[in-house]
């Protein structure tokens, strides 16, 4: 299909939880066969926060529904010999050994770099981690609360203006971090399709936590400042950028940067012609001077309108602006559904729920979505495409080496 530029291509998964497996789902939607390696008896300890409570009783996994769409899982211990052979049975098929083991289970497990490009030259070998392959802290784990937000200053950012500190939410990093070592693989795979060299390619939540922040981090550094300025509402240079309450407590985002060019028209509409010609708010340098006194009008007016009283007058203008909205209003976002960003996948027991779509899209075609797999769902299917026999098969069940 047009739309799924990686079929052909084989990744092997060894990781869990969802920074790296994520980026094996995005493989996945983007037509690669991944081949997810999980314990035959414990699986994903992801698995198992269903049983947590972060699921209710008989829903929709979602947390690992999200991470390992479209995969096949299999069942296998890699810590017995057969194991790892199996393993590097299929190794020598893939083209990607994707992984987020810390180094010292990978050596153990005999699965390092060195150890699968013996099997497989040509192996591009994946690694997600914490804190980044080299230094003090290349051995210890993390996850994206630890690294991603509080290390690398995200989370002292995303609260300016408003109470500090804030609450992660649920894997804010690990997501859109597994966009970018799905993005590295694909530079990877274009990389040996025109040299011939296979890399080893690091992605680490701390790393990205720094790319995220990067315009701040770089502007405290060039001000010589420990932490930038926390500027309120009302010290906005540009009072129609910035967030407004409505009267059903609801929200909006302006960005009008240009505001010059649409203030006059957001007055009308707002039913204050006046507020154009008043000196304080003549133009952006005046704007920017009584910013304060200029919210102030703005809150008044927004705030005595509802919600939907706003949206109608918002679209009368052509001023950049949103809604902040609830999760749970995506579903009904025109331009969500027109650009297909959410798919309705079926269920291992025939219900049906929504996915959201990785953001990068092929040929302005929305791909269709599976299910993640049951733990050890294609052992079987996996081996007897490795030319393993059902005796085997049924003897290895028996040693436990898979499910």
């Amino acid at each position: 299909m047009p739309n799924r530029p990686m079929q052909g291509v084989r990744v092997v998964e060894v990781a869990a939880w969802t920074f790296v497996p994520a980026a094996g789902a995005v493989l996945a939607d983007w037509g690669a066969d991944v081949i997810k390696i999980e314990h035959p008896l414990s699986g994903d300890p992801q698995r198992g926060l269903a049983a947590g409570g972060m699921v209710p009783g008989g829903a929709i996994n979602f947390i690992i529904e999200i991470p390992n769409r479209g995969k096949r899982s299999v069942g296998l211990d890699l810590a017995t010999e057969r194991g790892r052979e199996l393993l590097y049975e299929m190794v020598k098929q893939a083209d990607v050994f994707l992984t987020n083991f810390l180094p010292d289970a990978r050596r153990r497990l005999k699965i390092d770099v060195d150890d699968l490009r013996a099997v497989n030259p040509q192996l591009i070998y994946v690694r997600g981690s914490a804190n980044g392959a080299k230094g003090p802290e290349a051995e210890k784990g993390g996850y994206d609360a630890t690294s991603y937000w509080a290390r690398s200053g995200v989370a002292s950012l995303v609260s300016q203006g408003d109470e500090y500190p804030r609450t992660q939410p649920i894997a804010f990093g690990d997501i859109a971090g597994a966009q970018t070592i799905a993005g590295g693989i694909a530079a990877a795979l274009f990389a040996r399709a025109t040299t011939g060299e296979p890399s080893v390619v690091d992605v680490s939540l701390l790393s990205y936590g720094l790319w995220n922040a990067s315009p701040h981090i770089v502007l405290s550094k060039l001000l010589n400042m420990p932490e930038l300025p926390r500027r309120t509402r009302d010290e906005t240079p540009n009072p129609i950028t910035g967030t407004y309450k409505t009267a059903d407590g609801r929200v909006l985002q302006l960005v009008m940067l240009q505001s010059d060019r649409y203030w006059a028209r957001l007055c009308e509409l707002l039913d204050r012609p006046e507020l154009v010609a008043d000196t304080r708010f003549v133009d952006a340098a005046a704007r920017t001077e009584n910013s304060a006194a200029c919210v102030a009008e703005l809150d008044l007016e927004f705030g005595k309108r509802s919600l939907d009283e706003c949206i109608t007058l918002l679209n009368e203008q052509e001023g950049p602006w949103a809604v902040h909205q609830l999760p749970i209003e995506v579903f009904d976002d025109e331009q969500v559904q027109a650009n297909g960003f959410i798919r309705t996948v079926k269920a291992a027991d025939g219900s049906d729920f929504d996915l959201v779509l990785n953001p990068v899209q092929f040929d302005e075609a929305a791909p269709s979505l599976l299910r993640a797999p049951e733990l050890g769902e294609h052992t079987e299917e996996v081996l007897l495409e490795l030319g393993c026999t059902w005796e085997q098969l049924a003897a290895w069940k028996d040693e436990a080496v898979i499910s």
